[in-house]
């Protein structure tokens, strides 16, 4: 028997693999084992943990990124995760002190933390840092010109004296990486914003009618 497979279940099948495609970075101490609590609490309602921080600002602020399978993330959505983590953390109690929760989106100049971050915004600056050095040095920036399964080539938009225009940086090398605000990936990032948001509108309205 021949079982058909609707382009909204492929969709489906493709969010929940990017859903459990593990983190290249991940935090330390007490901010790895507040991310521990909080990321089985949102993969199962759609989301992805992007990065936790617990910041010495208003008093404590615990930061929690996080997004969408699909890259979108409202102001609703925080709303929704934010009712979901807390009750979690406070039965953990991971943090010992009065602390603020605030929850947000990566926003466009984001934190680069799975591969496929870098598959998507192929093409565009990003800055990062690597755990040891390459090519004599740890930190830098320039266009994602070509990603595999390894890691990315990054064409630098500063060379230096001797150094090559291209240099290969192993994702496991990798300590921090995050997206440069330009105005091409401002245009491209509300593009997709865009049209990920329509194919979830376009979603709810099969669902409907089925």
């Amino acid at each position: 028997m021949a079982i058909r497979i609707s382009g909204r279940d492929r969709l489906a099948d493709i969010q929940a693999e990017d859903a459990n495609e593990p983190r290249l970075i991940v935090e330390t101490g007490l901010d790895r084992r507040i991310a521990e609590i909080i990321e089985p609490v949102i993969v199962p309602m759609g989301y992805k943990l992007v990065r936790v921080r617990l910041l010495n600002q208003n008093g404590l602020t615990l930061q929690v990124m996080a997004e969408r399978n699909d890259g979108t993330m409202t102001v609703e959505d925080c709303e929704a995760l934010s009712m979901a983590i807390s009750p979690v953390l406070d039965v953990e109690d991971p943090v010992d002190k009065a602390y603020h929760l605030e929850m947000s989106s990566p926003g466009i100049d984001r934190p680069m933390v799975r591969r496929s971050d870098f598959s998507r915004w192929q093409g565009h600056v990003v800055k990062c840092e690597t755990s040891v050095l390459l090519d004599n040095r740890k930190r830098f920036r320039g266009k994602i010109a070509e990603v595999d399964a390894e890691g990315f080539t990054l064409e630098r938009d500063q060379v230096a004296y001797g150094e090559s225009p291209r240099v290969i940086i192993p994702f496991s090398a990798l300590a921090e990486a995050k997206l440069v605000l330009t105005d091409d990936l401002i245009r491209d990032a509300l593009r997709a914003d865009k049209l990920a948001k329509a194919e979830a509108a376009n979603q709810n309205e099969q669902s409907d009618d089925e």
